[in-house]
């Protein structure tokens, strides 16, 4: 069967919500300024399952309209399902919407939902935005280890020398994957301080550790 602009958008009027997750799927297929024009659509469907991939699909189709997916990505941060939430979080960050950090940064302190914030914080590092550093080390803090981990590599990806002493404190962390990422993160910064800590974590107990750390010297 051929898919078509007009099959697509058949399926997303249908009662059942298992046509209107194909029509998201097949979405991918048509031209991307079609697709865009349809996943509007389905970004604010009745159904979870279609919200959750029409707003996964924003993260390359936004290009397509950023003012407007802008504008979508903000609403789903506001939608009652933690997922969908998560997912526009994502999306924020693969296109590089600066303006909706605000947006972000108040979902990261509404929310309860480990989810919700590590992709906040994972989304941080794509989005660049200097003004989230002071959220990212507020998110070191956290009780759970993987939005730690997250923004470890954030704070690398961002780029701001005062994370330096911040993920240097975490060099000898017991755990050896927040020790890897530790040296990643490191690896952003070409300055002298970062190239000592990475000089000791050449000496590291665990090999994946010691090798990767030998890469960025």
């Amino acid at each position: 069967m051929t898919i078509t602009p007009e099959s697509v958008k058949a399926l997303l009027e249908s009662g059942d919500f298992g046509d209107r997750l194909r029509a998201v799927n097949q979405m991918r297929q048509l031209d991307p300024a079609i697709a865009f024009d349809l996943i509007q659509i389905a970004a604010t469907d009745s159904s979870v399952r279609v919200r959750y991939a029409a707003v996964s699909q924003l993260a390359s189709l936004g290009s397509q309209n950023p003012d407007m997916a802008l504008d979508l990505l903000q609403a789903s941060l506001r939608d009652a399902e933690p997922d969908v939430q998560a997912v526009a979080a994502d999306s924020i960050g693969a296109l590089k919407l600066t303006a909706a950090y605000e947006d972000l940064k108040a979902l990261y302190h509404r929310s309860t939902e480990w989810l919700v914030q590590f992709s906040i914080i994972a989304a941080l590092g794509e989005l660049g935005d200097p003004s989230s550093f002071d959220l990212l080390q507020e998110a070191l803090g956290s009780t759970n280890e993987l939005v730690r981990t997250a923004a470890i590599g954030s704070l690398g990806e961002l780029g701001d020398p005062r994370a330096i002493p911040l993920l240097t404190a975490y060099a000898t962390h017991p755990d050896w994957q927040i020790r890897h990422r530790v040296v990643q993160a490191l690896g952003h910064f070409q300055t002298p301080e970062a190239r000592t800590v990475l000089e000791t974590m050449v000496s590291d107990d665990n090999s994946a550790v010691s090798q990767e750390a030998k890469l960025y010297l």
